[in-house]
């Protein structure tokens, strides 16, 4: 959804907190006991499903988001690639079909609004 976001996957809820408040980041769980500590910046999301909870979170952050933006491998911000520069990058028959091209400076991933494309944006509708 285009917001700087970490995904935290192993450790203590001490050390995604004292993470949180090193980066300044708002901490979303599902976790009662972790959004109700005392300390941390958090927001509970209630939704079970993952559409109702891309509109919960979507209704609750502030801020216009910015879809396709960020790496989904490393949340690094994308940067427009050149139709030319993206030929040895990605295989030629995206190469081919497709006109842009993004990539991430962080990874090194390339980017392009391949077949998923419709489906991914009417999801985040």
């Amino acid at each position: 959804m285009g917001y700087d976001a970490a995904y935290w996957r192993d450790g203590s809820d001490a050390a995604l907190m004292r993470h949180a408040r090193a980066e300044g980041r708002l901490i979303l769980t599902r976790d009662h006991q972790l959004a109700g500590r005392r300390g941390v910046w958090a927001m509970l999301v209630a939704a079970e499903t993952l559409d109702d909870q891309i509109e919960e979170v979507r209704a609750k952050l502030w801020g216009a988001p910015q879809p396709f933006s960020r790496c989904s491998e490393c949340n690094g911000q994308l940067v427009d690639l050149s139709h030319a520069d993206a030929q040895d990058l990605v295989p030629s028959y995206v190469w081919q079909t497709q006109s842009t091209f993004q990539r991430c400076p962080d990874c090194g991933r390339v980017y392009w609004k391949g077949t998923h494309w419709p489906a991914l944006q009417a999801r985040l509708r």
